[in-house]
């Protein structure tokens, strides 16, 4: 009996077998699918043509689709945000890279001003489907401009979807949907997980981007993290066995829209909450979250919220960035501050 091809999905969605990949092949899959299967998708930015890109996450696409699709742009990044602008304007669905975090800046104004008020300022009439790609934080040995953590600028500017993935899976899925999205979206790759592998058959479709996910189950603190933050939590989950504790740690994934439901409910449940990441503690992502964990669970906490994060400073040399990131053991030194018997 022939097969039913009316029911079967295209080939372009089926599943390869599993194989393994970094994180920077399953955003080059990404971008290659999204571009395959959508002609208004095209990337640009400073060395992602014949280069690849510095992490080489477009290696490749230009060969395949062509200088109209997927160009070099001018060194200028205020450029880059305000043509893409126009193009999703005008029903091209752009994606566009920073190179590195702290290059962005020169785009703020433009992002801040027009990207993230463009649907409210029109009444809903025209929205912006682009998506602004940033590699972004530490632990990669880079020099000044090239290690920031510029989450809470974009956090705090409402009209901005902010997403970071933890792993290769989740860096395909949410590429996918945010390219998908009718509404901007700010993409951030932490740099030190470009390397990281893991088993995947493309296409791979994982929890939504919006959602957290609980990474690891616990019971006695909920470790929340996202970025390159998750791995650091669950190396203190695993540390943190031999010392009898059993924490559970939360990927928050989406950084804003912020997920209460997911993480409400493992806080409710562990009584108890600690927030890791690379920025500067004063002023930091952490800080929204500790304030906004603690105005919904506030009866079900016996102890504040803490904050583990890099010191108060500007991004140091790369031979000091060990001690300026947060580690394992200074989430376990963090929690061993508490008052258990609260």
């Amino acid at each position: 009996m022939s097969a039913d091809t009316t029911t079967a999905p295209p080939a372009a969605a089926e599943a390869s077998a599993p194989t393994q990949l970094t994180m920077a092949g399953a955003l080059n899959a990404a971008l290659r699918d999204a571009m395959a299967a959508d002609d208004r998708v095209v990337v640009y930015g400073e060395d992602v043509g014949p280069l690849g890109g510095v992490f080489r996450v477009t290696d490749g696409l230009q060969t395949q689709f062509g200088e109209d699709r997927i160009w070099d742009s001018p060194l200028a990044e205020s450029g880059i945000i305000g043509t893409a602008i126009g193009m999703a304007m005008y029903g091209m669905r752009p994606v566009v890279e920073m190179q590195f975090d702290a290059f962005s800046y020169p785009a703020f104004e433009q992002m801040v001003s027009h990207v993230a008020k463009m649907r409210n300022r029109t009444k809903g009439r025209v929205t912006l489907p682009m998506v602004v790609r940033i590699p972004c934080a530490g632990a990669i040995g880079g020099v000044e401009h090239h290690s920031d953590s510029s989450e809470a600028y974009w956090t705090s500017t409402p009209g901005l979807t902010v997403v970071m993935p933890s792993n290769p899976a989740d860096a395909y899925s949410m590429l996918r949907e945010a390219i998908d999205s009718d509404d901007p979206v700010v993409f951030m790759e932490p740099k030190s997980r470009y390397w990281s592998k893991a088993p995947l058959a493309l296409p791979v479709t994982t929890a939504p981007m919006d959602r957290a996910e609980v990474v690891r189950e616990g019971a006695d603190v909920t470790l929340i993290a996202y970025g390159p933050t998750v791995r650091t939590a669950l190396e203190a989950a695993d540390a943190a066995v031999d010392e009898g504790l059993s924490i559970e740690v939360v990927d928050l994934r989406s950084l804003s829209p912020f997920d209460d439901e997911t993480v409400g409910a493992s806080v409710r449940k562990t009584s108890r909450a600690a927030v890791i990441h690379e920025a500067a503690q004063f002023g930091g992502y952490g800080a929204e979250v500790a304030a906004r964990v603690t105005e919904r669970n506030f009866h079900h906490l016996a102890a504040p919220v803490l904050r583990i994060a890099g010191f108060d400073i500007p991004f140091p040399s790369p031979k000091l960035e060990e001690y300026h990131l947060p580690t394992a053991d200074r989430v376990l030194a963090a929690l061993d501050a508490w008052e258990w018997d609260a």
